[in-house]
């Protein structure tokens, strides 16, 4: 199988690696590329939709560039285009709502991680938030017909999905996640991502399989019981990867632990 695209039909998949770490002080990319996955674990047909419109805004660029006075061609892309930012960035914003909403219903200020605060910040979604889906999708295409000369200076389309930001907050303390320490990040993205966990078994009726990369690592005494005592809760299949088998001194009993030596698995302490 290529990616987990494949598998979308048959379980859902929530997952969390060290490269996320830095997702709220990095790039807005890498966040738009984190709420696409959130998206994809409830909406099996969003992945397909964003390779569709990164096509189609590429088809533009390359329109722009070699045939700007083919009006045509260019009508039938913006339109294309129109067609498929509006569904995206719908299918972003039923997400966050949906999920902004769960986590405001269950938050906990006590609880061993932060709840935060979601919302998409973008042209399309300003447009997608007032307009019906038909009426965005029309002045969308008409800011690209307008937008051709300055897209085609700058070599990229200048408005549209690909510009959308996920702009998050650490709700206990209400300030922006970026400004928030290193540990209450990495505390509010484990949060986040339970959160999306349960989201993704309440709208799709599947418990996803969890997949945590060195999730543990960092995380003091009373976080790292808070996380295990929530993954448990869930009543689903959970993998965590780490390199220190004292982490996970407090699962004897409640997992399986698995220790990789040369290439092989073996039972934990073997």
């Amino acid at each position: 199988a290529p990616s987990p695209v494949a598998f979308s039909e048959f379980l859902r998949i929530v997952w969390l690696t060290p490269d996320f770490d830095a997702l709220f002080r990095g790039a807005a990319g890498d966040r738009r590329r984190f709420l696409d996955r959130l998206v994809l674990a409830v909406d099996a047909g969003h992945g397909a939709r964003v390779s569709a419109m990164e096509r189609a805004l590429r088809s533009r660029n390359r329109l722009l560039d070699e045939r700007p006075d083919d009006g045509r061609w260019l009508d039938a892309v913006e339109r294309e285009v129109a067609e498929l930012g509006v569904a995206v960035a719908l299918a972003r914003r039923e997400t966050v709502e949906r999920l902004d909403r769960l986590i405001a219903e269950t938050r906990d200020d006590a609880a061993p991680f932060p709840w935060a605060s979601l919302r998409l910040e973008g042209d399309l979604d300003d447009l997608v938030a007032v307009w019906p889906a038909l009426e965005a999708e029309d002045r969308f295409r008409r800011a690209l017909l307008q937008g051709r000369h300055r897209d085609r200076a700058a070599g990229r389309i200048e408005i549209g999905p690909q510009t959308t930001d996920l702009v998050v907050r650490h709700g206990p303390k209400d300030v922006p996640a970026a400004t928030a320490s290193t540990g209450e990040q990495k505390a509010l993205l484990i949060g986040l991502v339970l959160a999306h966990a349960r989201l993704v078994r309440a709208m799709s009726g599947l418990t996803p399989l969890i997949l945590l990369d060195e999730v543990a690592a960092h995380l003091d005494p009373r976080r790292r019981a808070g996380l295990f005592d929530a993954l448990e809760a869930l009543e689903g299949q959970v993998w965590m990867t780490g390199a220190d088998p004292a982490l996970f001194v407090e699962l004897e009993g409640r997992a399986d632990l698995i220790g990789v030596a040369e290439g092989r698995l073996v039972p934990a302490g073997a």
